[in-house]
């Protein structure tokens, strides 16, 4: 099993920690109903994707 032999300083551990953050999601418009939607995926409201009908939505 591995173990450190010298104590990891606060500014490596935090540049190692640099990529660990979240990030917030990117949100796009629908083109058919106006409402915000992610990106690449059917609008949960009307069922549309890329101008065409792919799911009925109750």
């Amino acid at each position: 099993m591995a173990v450190q032999q010298r104590r990891v300083s606060k500014s490596r551990k935090g540049m190692r920690r640099s990529h660990d953050a979240l990030k917030k999601t990117t949100t796009t418009t629908c083109k058919k109903c106006g409402r915000p939607i992610q990106p690449h995926k059917v609008c949960p409201y009307c069922g549309y994707y890329k101008g065409r009908k792919v799911i009925d939505v109750k």
